[in-house]
């Protein structure tokens, strides 16, 4: 079974960078595409970005692109989310979740997560 443990989160100023880590384990992590959700307080949680198994493919939000960067490192079961010029509203609790599918968006398409990590920027 596998399990999902992030990293990475923390307070940082709005115009700051913060990197998230996401480390699998349990699992043939290179045969599946990974992805990031974000949950703020009172809101459903929400797509933000999600790479294929070979990392040729990538998929981000709108309200990221340009500001973050999905990567991962197939050799260390892990996978990360660089993530600079971040604002206030960008603030709430990351997952890192497996997928079945290519380009998957819908939380509901995603098998595996993990438990969080909390990231606040502060205005």
């Amino acid at each position: 079974q596998v399990q999902l443990i992030e990293s990475g989160g923390g307070l940082v100023q709005a115009g700051g960078s913060l990197r998230l880590s996401c480390e699998a384990s349990g699992r043939t992590f290179s045969t599946y595409s990974m992805g990031w959700f974000r949950q703020a307080p009172g809101k459903e949680r929400e797509f933000v970005a999600t790479i294929g198994w070979t990392a040729d493919n990538t998929l981000y939000t709108d309200s990221v692109k340009g500001r973050f960067t999905i990567s991962r490192d197939n050799a260390k079961n892990s996978m990360y989310l660089q993530m600079n010029s971040l604002k206030p509203e960008d603030t709430a609790v990351y997952y890192c979740a497996t997928s079945s599918y290519l380009m998957a968006t819908m939380s509901t398409e995603y098998d595996r997560w993990g438990q969080g990590t909390q990231v606040t920027v502060s205005s």
